[in-house]
């Protein structure tokens, strides 16, 4: 599976209305929203069930032990909030917790989005049935492209902690150590700050904590092994978001020159998908045949970048407020709220002055929503 950052909030799992250029959702919608959420969390067991459960696999117990220690970490280490968030477990009998639909224009990476109550306009749109998103994704417009992928965990924004909290899953339990700390990480930060109608604020913020969060855990925290371990599967990582971001500046690069013809931008654009695909076998090459991106890269288009950038673009900004507040994560964490309450260009003005000098566009704010 594809391990650039796939969490995603779903802030009370869609319960919302039409965005922009749809239809209003219909109840069936509503419907998988509703049940396929109170399914996951009826099907959640406190870790202490699980531990004491004779005919649990001793190897899930493991992970478990080592998840509680990861939750008490991002309380007593990070101030990341001491709830009922991730003290539960559940086995859904699927590779993912929801299945994500996201769409752009052919010659854009800017995701249409479709509006929420509680979260706000969001750039996907969620199901947890794989099937019923592929059915979905179909009923779109056929001049956009379009991408389904599988998201491993999601935050209900601490709003379902009343009723026992996000659980631990089995799409993301069996990770690395890194990755599973940093995983439940990155879902916390988004119970410390989530601005409404600004997908790249909240999903660049709670990537920068994850980070923070990780390299923090594994330093005090991780075995020689785990930080051996992951340091293979994050410089994997690495090197394949340095070349998603180069390939998606050039394709930004194309999709800017409006003056040029839209076959002409066409053409350029397919050369980019060509030279992209072409690193990406010498990549994978260099690292013995590693297959965990091949899916991405199988349906990789406009789409799929354009949901990536949600997850990148900004975090250079945030790693840089964090080391303006001292490298203090309180400190930090009130430094986002106060950004989460301006308004949004007056935010994203305020992340452009962090952001560390670059030649490429990086500075530019992150595309998220269609006009």
């Amino acid at each position: 599976m594809a391990r650039w950052r796939l969490a995603a909030t779903l802030a009370l799992v869609g319960l919302g209305s039409a965005g922009c250029a749809q239809h209003t959702p219909g109840l069936g919608y509503y419907w998988q929203s509703v049940t396929g959420h109170l399914s996951l969390m009826q099907s959640a067991r406190p870790i202490d069930d699980w531990l004491n459960d004779t005919q649990a696999p001793d190897a899930l117990k493991q992970r478990l032990a080592l998840a509680r220690r990861i939750r008490a970490f991002a309380v007593d280490e990070l101030a990341l909030p001491d709830n009922a968030s991730y003290h539960r477990y559940a086995d859904l009998g699927r590779r993912a917790a929801v299945y994500n639909v996201v769409a752009a224009p052919a010659l854009s990476l800017t995701l249409n989005t479709w509006c929420f109550p509680v979260a706000g306009c969001v750039g996907y749109r969620g199901y947890f049935d794989e099937a019923d998103a592929r059915a979905f994704a179909d009923t779109l417009r056929t001049d956009w492209e379009v991408a389904v992928y599988p998201v491993p965990a999601y935050s209900t924004l601490g709003w379902t902690n009343w009723l026992g909290g996000d659980p631990l899953l089995n799409t993301f339990i069996g990770y690395p150590e890194g990755e599973l700390a940093r995983i439940v990480f990155h879902e916390l930060a988004h119970q410390v700050v989530y601005a409404a109608d600004d997908t790249a604020f909240n999903e660049s913020f709670a990537t920068a904590v994850e980070r923070i969060g990780g390299e923090r855990w594994l330093r005090r925290m991780g075995t020689p092994e785990a930080r051996a371990e992951y340091e293979r599967f994050d410089t994997r990582r690495r090197q394949f978001r340095a070349l998603t971001q180069a390939t998606r500046q050039r394709l930004q690069a194309i999709y800017a020159d409006a003056a040029a013809d839209p076959r002409d931008r066409l053409a350029r654009k397919a050369e980019v998908m060509h030279d992209f695909r072409r690193d990406y076998a010498r990549l994978k090459s260099e690292w013995g045949g590693y297959a965990g991106y091949d899916a991405w890269v199988a349906q990789a288009n406009n789409a799929s970048f354009g949901a990536q950038a949600a997850y990148d673009d900004w975090v250079p900004a945030f790693m840089a407020l964090y080391q303006r507040q001292g490298q203090d994560l309180p400190r930090f964490y009130e430094a986002v709220r106060q950004l989460a309450r301006q308004a949004k260009d007056t935010r994203h003005a305020a992340l452009r002055d962090l952001m560390p000098l670059s030649p490429s566009v990086a500075r530019q704010a992150p595309q998220t929503t269609l006009p």
